[in-house]
């Protein structure tokens, strides 16, 4: 049955699915940006587009109040059930909005919407919803969902199309309790999450940061800025030689780097930065990509996506001082070494969600 959708997905999307399918990297200059074409965004758009209809294998994650709970993705979550886990769904509808906002052609047929209407329904944010008010579940998916939830309603609200505009107005209630959560979660955390795993605490503050923005919820940004200042104004000499981890996907210095570059002004930020990472600041800073050995294994090529976070980082960095314009190539450098990674190829366990980082450092570009 998996393959029987995979391919019915690359049919409706006239895409070339071979299994040596993969995103070519133009030769770029090494500070110039990576642009995505209409060929690889083709390619891209087929794993998120496959994984949102894929129930199983599923990581719940959910805590269980008594028997009742047991039950199956589709019937917990009926819109982000698919793509091994709730994050991952969310992040690959947003990866399909924001393709389908740059490249509209790549669904002619309107396949995509029709499989996007039947699951963005009314009933289904309002199950959705209720997950989340349920007392056993208050932190599910704190903050790395919730952020990309918030990414993905950017991605409707700021998209001039009714069918956009009718899937931000279904999901706003369940965005809106994220907010309040949020709001309410940050006042109480007194030391920021540091891992380099989905709870990263300046991970999911940047992304609040760019949906409170992009949407004008002044409110909102203003509290997600005073607590980031709060977390990590007075942090210094961090020391990125000890990354990564064996299985990290976010560099847990650079995101909080990027993260307090949009929340300082720019004479605070340089002051801010020369003594949290003086590193930088060296014109021949080097920083060798993750690398991974086993694409089969879930978890070690999160290494992959490590390497789109940090590109995504370093460019963010690059271009809040213009003296730091050398990490461009730097972040290049890690786009070219993971980009051709994303192939056909891929275990489910890294093909249902790298793409999404992929895109999104190529997005900040």
């Amino acid at each position: 049955m998996k393959r029987i959708i995979g391919l019915i997905c690359c049919s409706a999307l006239a895409i070339s699915c071979h299994n040596n399918a993969e995103i070519k990297v133009n030769n770029s200059t090494n500070n110039a940006p990576i642009q995505l074409d209409s060929t690889q965004a083709k390619h891209l758009l087929t794993l998120p587009f496959h994984c949102i209809e894929v129930e199983y294998p599923n990581k719940l994650g959910q805590v269980l109040g008594s028997d009742k709970d047991l039950k199956g993705p589709r019937t917990l979550h009926p819109i982000f059930y698919g793509c091994f886990d709730w994050h991952s769904s969310v992040h690959g509808y947003w990866s399909i909005v924001r393709i389908l906002k740059q490249f509209p052609e790549l669904d002619k047929a309107g396949v995509i919407r029709k499989q996007l209407n039947q699951n963005i329904t009314a009933e289904n944010a309002a199950i959705e919803l209720a997950f989340f008010q349920d007392k056993n579940n208050k932190n599910f998916e704190r903050t790395y969902g919730w952020a990309w939830l918030l990414q993905l309603q950017k991605e409707l609200l700021t998209w001039k199309d009714s069918d956009a505009e009718r899937w931000a107005k279904i999901l706003d209630p369940m965005v809106k309790h994220i907010m309040k959560a949020y709001q309410e979660y940050l006042p109480k955390l007194v030391y920021p999450i540091r891992t380099g795993y989905h709870d990263n605490s300046a991970f999911g503050l940047s992304l609040a940061l760019d949906y409170a923005r992009g949407t004008n919820h002044v409110a909102f940004e203003k509290s997600l800025m005073t607590n980031a200042v709060r977390l990590y104004d007075h942090d210094k000499n961090c020391n990125i030689s000890f990354e990564p981890s064996g299985s990290d996907f976010l560099s847990p210095c650079l995101e909080e780097a990027l993260c307090m570059s949009t929340v300082l002004r720019q004479d605070e930020y340089r002051k801010w930065l020369k003594d949290f990472l003086p590193d930088l600041f060296n014109p021949d800073f080097n920083l060798e990509p993750g690398i991974v050995k086993d694409r089969t294994d879930g978890h070690l090529v999160h290494l992959d996506g490590l390497n789109f976070s940090r590109a995504t980082c370093l460019n963010g960095i690059a271009k809040a001082l213009p003296e730091l314009n050398h990490l461009h190539g730097l972040a290049n450098k890690h786009l070219k070494y993971s980009l051709p990674n994303i192939t056909s190829k891929d275990d489910y366990m890294g093909s249902h969600w790298l793409g999404t980082f992929a895109l999104y450092a190529l997005s900040k570009n």
